[in-house]
């Protein structure tokens, strides 16, 4: 069935680092799917948000023909933290919302030597 993977990656200190998004929702036709579309706003608010609103720096990737996407801090401090945790609760909801058929969120720790 067809569903949205999201991965979150947080540090060994529990900070989000990034993630990553793949697939489509398959809650109604290509276009008319307010869970894709609900999980596309959230998403480019948070990195629009980040960029608008905090001095911190990110990486972003996107391919357009598939829907995935890439996404990394790469100087993070607290206000892009909070953003990126408003971004996981806006996402928690969105599934709640909707049925877990169609998002699945999950946590990766990532190992970086600082």
């Amino acid at each position: 069935a067809p569903m949205i993977n999201v991965i979150v990656y947080k540090d060994v200190k529990g900070l989000i680092e990034g993630f990553s998004l793949k697939g489509h929702a398959g809650y109604a036709a290509h276009g008319s799917d307010i869970v894709c579309s609900a999980v596309s706003m959230l998403t480019i608010n948070t990195l629009n948000s980040i960029s608008e609103f905090t001095s911190d720096a990110f990486t972003y990737q996107e391919d357009e023909q598939s829907g995935a996407m890439e996404f990394h801090m790469v100087s993070s401090g607290q206000q892009s933290q909070l953003l990126l945790k408003t971004l996981l609760l806006g996402l928690d909801t969105v599934r709640e919302e909707y049925g877990k058929k169609y998002i699945d969120l999950k946590e990766s720790q990532i190992n970086k030597e600082v």
